[in-house]
């Protein structure tokens, strides 16, 4: 099936935004240039009606609950919700129950995917049996059932000894080590940022060096086993200065950060609130500066949402007994559009290389960019109209604080191999 997207426009290299026609066909990029004057005979055309068409964006953090909590997401609608916000490749965490620890359970994720995803999910296993044990699983065996790289996202890796082991491990099969970098002797219960609020409002807070003293001890043994390390959702500025040390030194140490880091800070909190309560925690504006500049200087990679859906009932509480977490797939670019190129702070090519060809370029994944031959995974947004963030999404959950912010960079069309997995309608 020949199909023409026509009227769009791409960010180049410059940051200029060129008109193109691009033609689909047979799940691949055909042709990119001016094909609607070729008198090419099409089965479909497509208007992008002046919007700006993307390589599909990749996020490397999400989770979709399936199996085990499939009142907060499943596959299907965490896939429709990842769809929604352009993506077409998105990688699922295993805190999952039963968690895929053995082949048996990551087959059995990867048929549930086959069988009820809109896009493609790259399925995590875990480093350690049940995540939360210091019992190795089976790397080599869980690689040839398709794991995508391995975590304990949640929870954290709490020995170093078996850090240290689980990266040989990993190094030995060409494999990454994801990491949640939280040293659980120094919560002390803590639900937000250490600070002024936090005394403010009376709850108890989460220390920066409950993330920073985790990645110092982890790019020390990364460092010594070579092994590809990636630390998830950054949050500090002296987790940033630990790895932007660390790779001046030659470890082999990536990471993210997530949008609700970019945008908001613990300030923002002005009241005891559950939507407010994730992991890591919102923190201070010092903070969130060296996050930007973080990104700006490639100590930062690239951009992940940390989509982590809870019930209304779980996190409609108190921060002391909701439970961590907020979505992010449906709202994660336009908030980045709105925030931060609409700002002047980031460019559009920044941004579109940092929820695409960034993260595929650190995890080796065919995808992320828009050349001719590759395969149509792709985006199309709509850079002039303003919308309100909707209490409703297609998500199961609606935990996020942006609720009712006005955005722009809406999606208009999302394609997995050239096929259309969502549409915005008129």
């Amino acid at each position: 099936m020949k199909t023409l997207i026509k009227n769009g426009y791409i960010v180049t290299k410059d940051n200029k935004l060129n008109q193109v026609d691009i033609w689909l066909e047979d799940s691949k990029i055909k042709a990119i240039g001016q094909l609607e004057k070729e008198g090419i005979d099409f089965d479909e055309v497509i208007d992008a009606k002046a919007g700006l068409i993307t390589p599909g964006l990749v996020d490397v953090h999400v989770h979709f609950r399936e199996p085990g909590f499939e009142y907060k997401e499943t596959i299907e609608t965490g896939s429709a919700s990842a769809a929604k916000g352009g993506f077409t490749t998105v990688c699922a965490m295993p805190n999952l129950n039963p968690v895929p620890d053995t082949k048996e359970k990551l087959k059995d994720i990867n048929e549930r995917i086959e069988k009820d995803s809109s896009v493609k999910i790259l399925q995590y296993a875990p480093i350690t049996k049940e995540l939360n044990s210091e019992e190795l699983v089976d790397f080599k065996a869980l690689k040839e059932e398709k794991a995508f790289a391995f975590t304990n996202d949640g929870v954290g890796v709490q020995t170093a000894g078996v850090m240290y082991q689980a990266m040989k491990e990993a190094a030995n099969i060409d494999m990454a080590i994801v990491a949640h970098t939280e040293d659980e002797s120094l919560l002390f219960g803590g639900v937000m940022h250490k600070g002024e609020v936090s005394e403010k409002l009376g709850l108890p807070g989460i220390m920066s060096a409950t993330e920073s003293s985790q990645i110092a001890r982890d790019v020390l043994l990364a460092k010594e086993t070579g092994v590809h390390y990636h630390v998830c959702h950054v949050s500090t500025k002296e987790s940033v200065e630990v790895i932007r040390q660390a790779k001046k030194h030659g470890v082999h140490v990536t990471c993210e950060v997530c949008p609700h880091h970019l945008i908001m800070k613990d300030t923002d909190i002005t009241e005891d609130n559950g939507r407010f309560k994730m992991n890591p925690p919102l923190r201070a504006s010092d903070d969130q500066q060296a996050l930007i500049d973080g990104l700006l200087d490639g100590t930062i990679d690239c951009i992940a949402t940390d989509h982590a859906p809870h019930s209304h009932e779980e996190k409609n509480q108190s921060m002391l007994h909701s439970p961590f977490g907020i979505i992010g797939s449906e709202t994660a670019f336009q908030l980045m559009y709105t925030h931060f190129v609409k700002t002047g702070r980031f460019t559009l090519e920044q941004v579109v290389n940092w929820m695409t060809k960034v993260p595929s370029e650190i995890f080796g994944l065919e995808t992320g960019t828009l050349n001719i031959g590759s395969q149509a995974d792709m985006a199309i947004f709509d850079l002039q109209k303003q919308v309100e963030i909707p209490e409703e999404f297609v998500s199961k959950s609606n935990n996020t604080p942006f609720i009712g912010e006005q955005v722009i960079g809406e999606t208009i069309y999302t394609f997995v191999d050239g096929k259309v997995v969502w549409h915005r309608g008129e």
